[in-house]
C-alpha cells in the first residue's frame, strides 16, 4: 500500500471514529478502555487522534464527563450526552444509507 494510500484509509476512518465513539459512549468508558474497545471491533484508533477528538466532542455538547476518582488512579469517564445519541442516530441512518450506496455501486462496475 503506498503513503497515498494510507493517507485516504485515514481520511475515511476519521468520520467513522466518530460515529463509532458516539455509539460506543453511549455506556459511559474512559478513554483507554475506549481504545481498547475500538481496536478490538475493527476500528483502530491511536491515541494522539482519540484524546483529541474525545475533548473535541465534548466542547461540542455531544459526550459528557466525569471523574472518577474511586480507584487510586483517577479516571475521566464520557458518555453521549442527549445531543450526542441524537447525532449518533442520525448518523448511523447515513451511514447505512451510503454502505447501501456504495454497495450498489461496486456491483455496477463487476
Amino acid at each position: 500500500m503506498t503513503e497515498s494510500d494510507n493517507a485516504q484509509l485515514q481520511e475515511l476512518r476519521r468520520g467513522t471514529a466518530v460515529l463509532a465513539c458516539l455509539l460506543m459512549l453511549r455506556t459511559a468508558q474512559y478513554g483507554y478502555a475506549l481504545l481498547e474497545e475500538l481496536a478490538a471491533a475493527g476500528i483502530p484508533v491511536e491515541g494522539n487522534t482519540l484524546y483529541p477528538l474525545l475533548r473535541r466532542l465534548e466542547s461540542q455538547g455531544l459526550l459528557v464527563s466525569e471523574w472518577n476518582t474511586d480507584e487510586s488512579r483517577p479516571r475521566k469517564f464520557y458518555r453521549t450526552s442527549p445531543a450526542g445519541d441524537a447525532l449518533a442516530t442520525v448518523l448511523l441512518d447515513d451511514w447505512k444509507n451510503l454502505h447501501t450506496s456504495i454497495d450498489r455501486i461496486s456491483r455496477k462496475g463487476k
